[in-house]
């Protein structure tokens, strides 16, 4: 398995693949999506800021890409990170997969529920906001997120209420007022199912709550009310199969 970890908003990728099946999966999204929008590598290149030469290694999978690079190329090809990611890992099927936002700003539980993710068999790009601010500016494309303006939002958000800067209930009221992100399922995550703040979670329309520490068990439990698979996929796209 490979962990990919970015700071501030992280991508977490598990893909059951070695490494030099990655970077030849990886190139050949690169090349194909490049060619659907009929441009040539120097043109790449150079909308990514990068050496023509790497773009060229890394289309012939023959270059270890670092996830800065991947950045730059997925922001050249007019990509989000995860659906370049679902292009190397799924061919053409770059919609089915939908993203997790992990709102938590302690490092070792967002640790523990990407383990939990992995044991149950999830293979979504898991994003990672480490404060209320930063996952607000995330949902609504401001700030230093400002670039995520067409991007997908996430199918499934999983909120820490303690979280520093803003809390946890005035970023769920937020994401509830919002008409594009109240349809997000949020699961809120707790120390104690007894949190006096579950009721205003409740009334606020949360669809469920998690004690942490997340692990498998009790993340399975509620997997079923959500009316997810075991790997997170677009009910549109269910519905099709």
């Amino acid at each position: 398995m490979s962990l990919i970890v970015c700071s501030q908003v992280g991508y977490y990728c598990y893909r059951p693949m070695k490494k030099n099946d990655f970077k030849s999966s990886l190139g050949d999204a690169v090349k194909r999506t490049r060619s659907e929008l009929q441009i040539s590598q120097e043109e790449l290149a150079d909308r990514a800021g990068l050496h023509r030469t790497y773009v060229s290694d890394v289309e012939r999978g023959r270059r270890n890409i670092s996830l800065e690079s991947i950045e730059k190329l997925a922001q050249a090809l007019e990509l989000s990170v995860s659906r370049l990611f679902a292009r190397a890992g799924n061919g053409s099927d770059r919609d089915q997969f939908l993203e997790i936002l992990l709102i938590e700003d302690n490092h070792g539980d967002a640790e523990l529920a990407v383990r939990a993710f992995r044991k149950a068999r999830i293979t979504n790009v898991v994003h990672v906001a480490r404060d209320g601010a930063e996952a607000l500016d995330f949902l609504f494309a401001t700030g230093t997120h400002e670039r995520r303006k067409n991007q997908p939002l996430p199918g499934v958000i999983l909120l820490d209420l303690n979280l520093p800067k803003i809390d946890g209930l005035e970023v769920l009221r937020q994401i509830k007022e919002d008409k594009r992100l109240r349809r997000i399922p949020v699961i809120v995550l707790t120390v104690s199912n007894h949190d006096h703040d579950i009721a205003a979670c409740r009334r606020l329309g949360v669809e469920n709550y998690i004690v942490k520490p997340l692990g498998f068990q009790n993340f399975s439990e509620i997997t079923p009310q959500l009316d997810m698979e075991w790997t997170l996929v677009n009910p549109s796209r269910r519905r099709q199969e």
